[in-house]
C-alpha cells in the first residue's frame, strides 16, 4: 500500500525538489514559527518547508523521543534552531509551553488531531466538547495569544490546518467537520481586521495525503468492505481526479507560501487542497 501511496507522488516530489534548489526567497529567514501537532504528517510537512525557507521553529507533539528525533533532523537539513516541546496542545499548559519557548511568534500554524470517525449516534458529550476543545477552541486560544503581538511587529502569519470536510462533510466525521466549520467562521471576520497590519489568517483544507491519518480511512473502508488495504487504496485514489493522494511536500509548500512575503494579500481563505476531489466551482 506504501508504493502505491508514494509512488504517484514521486515524479512531483522531485520537480519540487528541483524547484527548491533555486527558489524565490520568501523573505522569512529569521522568522520564528510555532507549528502545533509537528511531529508527523501535514504538520511536520509544513515544519520542514518553513525550516527550509529560513524560520526557526518551535515544533510540537505528544511523544517527546519522536519530536526530539525530528528536531534534529530538521535542524541538520536546514541549518535553522528548532525547539522541541513535547506537550498536549489542547491544555492550557501545553499552550503555555510552547508560548514560553516562542513568546513572539510570526508565524502560527494549528494542527491537531481529530476524532476518530464514528457515527453521531455513539458521541456522548464528553466526547463532542474534546472535539470542539481539539478542533475549535485550541486554535482560537492560541490565536488570542498571539495576534496582539503580530499587529504591533507589522507582521503575522496564521495558518489553521483544518479539512475539506468543512466544505464537503463525510459521515462519521461530524464532530471534526463541526469543529473545524466552527473554527472557520469564528475566525472568519477576525482576518479582516488585521489585514491592515499585515497579519493574514488562513485555513488549508486537506483531502487524501499520504499520511498516517489515511490509515484510519483505508481501515474503516477495509472494514466496510472486506477488502485488502491496496485494494481500498486503489479504489479510493481512483475517487480523486487527479487520481493520486497528495504527498505531504506538496501541503508543506502551501503553508510556507502563505506565510510568506508573497501571501500577504491573501486572508480569510480556505485553501482546498485535494486533488479536485470537491466538484464545486466556488
Amino acid at each position: 500500500m506504501r508504493r502505491l501511496v508514494f509512488s504517484a507522488c514521486q515524479r512531483q516530489a522531485d520537480r519540487q525538489q528541483q524547484v527548491r534548489i533555486g527558489c524565490m526567497d520568501l523573505g522569512l529567514k529569521g522568522k520564528h514559527a510555532i507549528v502545533c501537532a509537528s511531529s508527523r504528517g501535514l504538520g511536520r510537512a509544513c515544519a520542514q518547508a518553513l525550516a527550509e525557507a529560513g524560520v526557526n521553529l518551535v515544533i510540537n507533539g505528544l511523544n517527546a523521543e519522536r519530536l526530539a528525533t525530528v528536531a534534529a533532523e530538521i535542524s541538520d537539513a536546514t541549518g535553522v534552531t528548532v525547539t522541541p516541546v513535547a506537550c498536549d496542545v489542547s491544555t492550557p499548559e501545553g499552550q503555555a509551553k510552547l508560548l514560553a519557548a516562542c513568546p513572539a511568534p510570526d508565524i502560527l500554524v494549528n494542527n491537531n488531531g481529530g476524532p476518530p470517525l464514528k457515527d453521531f449516534r455513539q458521541l456522548d458529550n464528553d466526547a463532542m466538547v474534546d472535539g470542539i476543545n481539539m478542533n475549535m477552541l485550541t486554535p482560537i486560544n492560541l490565536v488570542q495569544q498571539v495576534l496582539d503581538g503580530m499587529v504591533e511587529r507589522g507582521f503575522g502569519r496564521i495558518i489553521n490546518i483544518t479539512s475539506m470536510t468543512v466544505k464537503m462533510p463525510v459521515a462519521g466525521l461530524d464532530l471534526s467537520s463541526g469543529a473545524r466549520a466552527g473554527l472557520t467562521a469564528f475566525l472568519a471576520g477576525i482576518a479582516r481586521t488585521v489585514a491592515h497590519k499585515n497579519v493574514t489568517i488562513n485555513n488549508i483544507l486537506p483531502g487524501y495525503f499520504a499520511t498516517d491519518r489515511l490509515d484510519g480511512v483505508l481501515n474503516a473502508g477495509m472494514a466496510r468492505t472486506g477488502n485488502d488495504k491496496d485494494t481500498v487504496a486503489k479504489e479510493l485514489a481512483a475517487k480523486v481526479p487527479a487520481n493520486r493522494f497528495g504527498d505531504p511536500s506538496e501541503f508543506g509548500n502551501t503553508c510556507a507560501f502563505l506565510a510568506s512575503q508573497y501571501g500577504g494579500y491573501i486572508t480569510g481563505q480556505n485553501i482546498l487542497l485535494d486533488g479536485g476531489l470537491n466538484p464545486s466551482a466556488f
